[in-house]
């Protein structure tokens, strides 16, 4: 009797456990379930990072510079000859020539056989940089400073001539005027000069040499010599003189 009781009791207690053991078995495969995973969320984040780099991409594009700054030195490069007057005072944006930056050289205007009256004279600007030269030359036709100063023709033109770099300008010079001919004796001059006038107009500024045309040792000159301002053309320089 004994036996069989304490029999039945232990199957009771084993059927109790493995109903319990079943049980906790359950309820742990079922909170497993329940958990999300370490990858679903690192993929849920993703998207948010990868969200922030954009933004911050299109903010450093917004902040570049524009460029206006190339047009701002445009401005002030273009302002800058505007301001006009140099120290020469010749209302021009370049400073007067110099003596040693032109070349000169003498044309006779008159044909062959009649007598040598009319020149143009010619400088060239041997330098790069442009210049400018101002109302009449003071024209002498005898050597030394004592000599007198040819009259102009006229009124100068007071426009100042820009002369280009490597460009040339021109003045027309009457030397004679006496037609008496027969044995009187005239002055005679081997050159001529010409000294040019500041921006102002009342200082000089260096004085240049003519030499004679091939074929001329000397000209006859009088007191009827005539010149006229500097010009741009040829024609502008002769035409007044060629009346005479």
């Amino acid at each position: 009797m004994n036996s069989k009781t304490v029999g039945a009791g232990s199957s009771r207690r084993g059927l109790r456990g493995a109903v319990l053991g079943a049980t906790m078995v359950a309820a742990l495969l079922t909170a497993t379930a329940c958990q999300p995973s370490g990858g679903d969320d690192k993929a849920t984040a993703s998207p948010t990072a990868a969200g922030s780099a954009s933004a911050g991409g299109s903010k450093g594009e917004s902040t570049e510079p524009s460029g206006d700054s190339g047009t701002g030195s445009s401005t002030t490069g273009a302002g800058t000859g505007d301001n006009g007057e140099t120290g020469g005072g010749n209302g021009t944006a370049y400073a007067d020539c110099e003596v040693t930056g032109l070349n000169t050289a003498v044309e006779l205007q008159d044909g062959s056989g009649e007598t040598p009256r009319h020149f143009l004279l010619t400088v060239t600007n041997s330098t790069r940089t442009p210049c400018v030269l101002n109302d009449a030359p003071q024209v002498r036709l005898k050597a030394g400073n004592d000599a007198p100063i040819v009259d102009t023709l006229g009124e100068p033109d007071t426009e100042p001539v820009v002369v280009e770099g490597g460009g040339k300008a021109y003045a027309g010079l009457y030397v004679f005027g006496n037609d008496e001919g027969g044995e009187a004796e005239y002055d005679q001059s081997d050159r001529f000069t010409a000294t040019l006038v500041a921006g102002e107009g009342t200082e000089l500024s260096g004085t240049l040499i003519f030499d004679l045309p091939d074929g001329l040792d000397t000209v006859s000159v009088d007191d009827a010599a005539r010149v006229n301002g500097w010009a741009g053309t040829e024609g502008l320089a002769m035409r007044p003189i060629t009346q005479l």
